[in-house]
This record gives structure tokens, sequence and C-alpha cells, in this order.
């Protein structure tokens, strides 16, 4: 059997990129928790790039059926390319590839994190401000540090750098190498 093929078993695995959909801008929204951020320069190259190359890569959303809305969990700036650029907002017909994933709240913000790592530059302080929102919805700082891509140091250096003790409540002030999951870790694996 073709593995790409529509008739697939339930049980196969099929990455969301070979489900593309041509999505109204207009029906996609940001995400509250994006820390990356580019400089003007480099919102310019990208302008360029989406003009001469077209869109080559989709952005991932969350597909919200209440709102009828498309969350943003990475692409943001490709988005902001179709928003504020007249021209290619023109030539693509308001459309935005877009590539669905169905994760909880705590798993798209892991997954907004692991793409922004693996390009590059992401704001600390958003940062900060993911890893607070995650230690309070109930992550261990081993889940945080496995699906965010950190290492013990910086996870600690983040917390410090939040200013927020509540972060270390309950806590101690080293973190182990391994430690069983958390009742909230185990709903989401």
């Amino acid at each position: 059997m073709n593995r790409y093929s529509e008739s697939q078993t339930k049980s196969a695995y099929r990455s969301p990129v070979y489900n593309v959909r041509a999505v109204p801008v207009e029906k996609v929204v940001a995400n509250s928790y994006n820390p990356n951020v580019v400089a003007p320069p480099e919102m310019k190259l990208l302008e360029l790039s989406i003009w001469e190359d077209g869109y080559t890569m989709p952005c991932v959303c969350y597909y919200d059926a209440e709102k009828d809305l498309y969350e943003l969990v990475d692409g943001y700036h490709r988005y902001l390319v179709l928003k504020r650029s007249k021209r290619i907002y023109e030539r693509e017909r308001g459309l935005l590839p877009v590539a669905v994933i169905e994760k909880d709240i705590s798993n798209r913000m892991a997954s907004t994190i692991r793409h922004n790592r693996a390009r590059g530059m992401h704001n600390i302080e958003l940062m900060c401000n993911i890893v607070a929102e995650l230690d309070k919805a109930g992550m261990s700082d081993q889940w945080i540090m496995k699906n965010i891509g950190m290492d013990r140091d910086e996870l600690l250096r983040l917390k410090q750098i939040s200013g927020l003790a509540d972060l270390f409540a309950n806590h101690e002030f080293s973190i182990p190498d391994e430690v069983a999951p958390t009742e909230t870790e185990r709903k989401v694996l």
C-alpha cells in the first residue's frame, strides 16, 4: 500500500504536512505565547522570499471548531507577511497554507517552542512566561525539559529570571535527572 494514499488505516500515522489546507487569512489568529521575534530587516527578507519563492512551508495551526478559527502554533511571521503585504495577499488570494495539528494547549506550546528553537532566536521574557504557564498546568520540570528541549541549567535560569517564587513552590531547588510523569503529563502523553 502506498503510505501516502488516502486509504490508510487509522492506525497508520500521517504527518500533517500531507493535508495542507488553503485557509482564508481572516480565519487565522495568533497564539498568546509565541516567544519568537524577528527584526525588521529579516521581516523584509521573509517578505521577499515569499514573493520570489512563494510559500514553501505551511503554517502550523490548531483548528478550534467551536470558533471556526485556526490558532497559529508555528508560522506567525509568514502569516504576518500575508496580512501586511498587499502584493502577496493579492497573489495568494488571501489564502494561507496551513497544516493542522490536534494537540492540547500544553503540547501546542511545546510545539511552538520546538519549532522556534530549531530555527534560532526566541524572546527570554516570553520563554519565562511559557515555563510559568506549563508549570501552573502541572507539567513537571522533566516534561518541560523533554518537550521544549531544555537542559536543567537553562530551565533553572528561566525560573530564576522570571522572579516568580511560585515556580519553585513544592519543588526542590535542583532538578532531578529522572522522575515519573505527573498525572497531568500522563493524560497528555
